[in-house]
Parts: C-alpha cells; structure tokens; sequence
C-alpha cells in the first residue's frame, strides 16, 4: 500500500470518527440544532481534504451528496440519518481505496 493511499485512508478514517463525535455530541446534549451547523461546518471542511488526499472528483461527488427529504418529527433522527449518508459515503470510499490498492 503506497503512502499516499495510507494518508488517505487514515483522513477519511479521522474524518468518520469526528462525524461520529459530532452525532454522539448532539445526543448527549439534545442540541440538534447545533449538530447540524457542526455537520455542516465538518461537510465544508472534509471537501478540500478529499480532493487533497483521494481526487477532485470523489470531492465533487461528496459535496453533492445529500441526506433524502425527511418525513419525522424527530430532530435527532434526522440529524442521525444525515451522518449515517455521510458515514455510508466516506465508509463506500475507504473500501474503495482499499480494493484499488490491493492487499
């Protein structure tokens, strides 16, 4: 595995692990509000970090991803569902590095 595609995969573990901080922070102090400006401002910040690290392209595809339209009441739940997209993206991506690069 070439040292490029580890310094990726370790981004986009680190970048998984703050996306779940930020949902766990949420949880534990019921301010979805804030989960979501906090999963906004991570989302702007992991763009440039995907386009450094993997390519411009996997970027564009990331920026365009967006949770589906959500039919609850339930602000955690939506707030869950929208990371769970975004975990689905990053964890799709390290899979794909990972196969790319052989054992």
């Amino acid at each position: 595995m070439s040292q490029s595609v580890k310094a990726a995969l370790d981004m986009l573990e680190q970048q998984i692990k703050e996306l779940d901080e930020i949902l766990a922070q949420a949880s534990s102090d019921l301010n979805t509000v804030a989960g979501v400006e906090r999963v906004a401002k991570w989302k702007n910040c992991t763009i440039p970090l995907i386009t450094q690290h993997v390519g411009p392209k996997e970027a564009q595809q990331f920026f365009n991803t967006r949770p589906g339209p959500s039919f609850t009441n339930d602000l955690l739940e939506e707030l869950s569902d929208e990371v769970d997209v975004y975990r689905s993206f990053l964890t799709a991506m390290v899979k794909d590095l990972k196969t790319r690069s052989g054992p």
